[in-house]
């Protein structure tokens, strides 16, 4: 066990009780040191929407929050309003509002697929590094989890050989994110095709989390969606990373109609509908969504050429260029453990990343780089001071 989630556990032991699944590293490290930080170049979102922001960048004015004054606060459509799930839909390739079921966030999303479609004994092999979910979920359920492990020397791509010794016929789910949390390393449609072709031989189904869908450094910033080229595809987003509103707390599962159905039992149980208010709101940013990714390729592409210019001149560090997402997996050449280093820069500086040994990934920090890009530019100032006195 790393040394974060080592410290994690021992300030959870003197609880009464806790579910039998293992401490959430990167959450924790967020929930201790989150609010006491000056420059937060942890954060993984775009830089956040005020909801003035966001009307003016749909084209509405103050007038129109009387559509907000008239919502009855009773409880919302279960599976999402239609109006919703078809601006959802859009986002995809061949999908209809049939296909989609809102959750509460990304995060919700995840949890529902995994206990919808994985049983104890059943086989897994998830992707890392990863978003934690991805295989303590499945590892608390009593899944037999593999790991496929993505290298740097591959520029964190997953390598197909060893991805089919992994996946043998019955393996129940294949569960990574695209683009990639932490490395931003991006599937691109034809090596995804051939995860597909792979899953299928098997008969396994694919979990793509596709929160940072939105994020590439080039073109539209679509990265192609699994559901669109994979009949046993299912993609999960939400609005808190290209979109820029987290705290709409608001995600989906997109799937063939048969996974909705089933995740819908579940999803009874823990959700029953999102608020009136986010659904309205992700509506109106979803109706909207060319205006809303210009202003997010400009912050995240603006902001990933400053970080690889000032990278440039740190000795100390190392990396792989992210080619989305808005975060990066950055070496850190010293010798000293990535929690002892965050935690020590965090306190001299002000400045706050995410040890690599939170995520499983010793010896790495990860960055991000979708904040203001006034943050970003002082507080990567202040880690340049830092570093020359050690």
């Amino acid at each position: 066990m790393s040394t974060a989630l080592i410290i994690f556990a021992l300030k959870s032991q003197h609880r009464v009780s806790r579910m039998k699944i293992d401490t959430f590293g990167v959450e924790m490290w967020m929930n201790e040191w989150e609010t006491k930080c000056e420059f937060n170049l942890a954060e993984t979102c775009v830089e956040s929407l005020t909801i003035d922001q966001l009307f003016q960048i749909s084209g509405k004015n103050k007038k129109d929050l009387s559509e907000i004054l008239s919502l009855k606060m009773t409880y919302g459509e279960i599976k999402g309003s239609d109006r919703l799930r078809t601006a959802i839909a859009a986002l995809y390739d061949k999908q209809t509002f049939e296909n989609v079921l809102v959750t509460h966030g990304t995060i919700g999303a995840n949890m529902l697929v995994h206990k919808t479609l994985v049983d104890s004994g059943d086989r897994v092999v998830s992707f890392v590094p990863t978003y934690q979910q991805h295989f303590s979920i499945p590892k608390s359920i009593g899944a037999d989890v593999h790991f496929l492990r993505l290298r740097e020397e591959n520029n964190w791509l997953p390598d197909l050989d060893e991805l089919k010794e992994l996946v043998m016929p019955g393996t129940k789910l294949i569960a990574l994110t695209n683009p990639n949390n932490p490395t931003g390393s991006l599937i691109d449609k034809k090596m995804l095709a051939q995860i597909a072709e792979i899953a299928a031989e098997a008969g396994s189904w694919v979990l793509c989390d596709e929160v940072y869908r939105g994020t590439d450094q080039h073109g539209t910033g679509m990265t192609t969606s699994i559901t669109d080229i994979y009949e046993k595809g299912i993609s999960t987003a939400g609005m808190s990373k290209a979109y820029s509103l987290a705290g709409l707390r608001l995600g989906w599962v997109t799937a063939p109609h048969m996974v909705i159905e089933d995740v819908m039992i579940h999803r009874d149980y823990d959700t029953i509908s999102v608020g009136m208010v986010d659904d309205y709101l992700a509506t109106v940013a979803l109706e909207n969504v060319d205006r809303l990714l210009e202003r997010s390729h400009k912050i995240t592409r603006g902001n990933l050429s400053y970080l690889s210019s000032w990278l440039d001149g740190e000795t100390k560090l190392s990396w792989v260029k992210p080619s989305s997402g808005t975060t990066a997996l950055i070496k850190i050449e010293l010798p000293i453990k990535s929690y002892d280093f965050c935690v020590k820069l965090l306190k001299k500086t002000g400045v706050m990343f995410t040890p690599g040994a939170a995520m499983g990934m010793e010896g790495f920090i990860r960055v991000g780089y979708a904040n203001n890009p006034e943050v970003l530019r002082v507080g990567l100032s202040r880690v340049s001071e830092y570093l020359k006195n050690i």
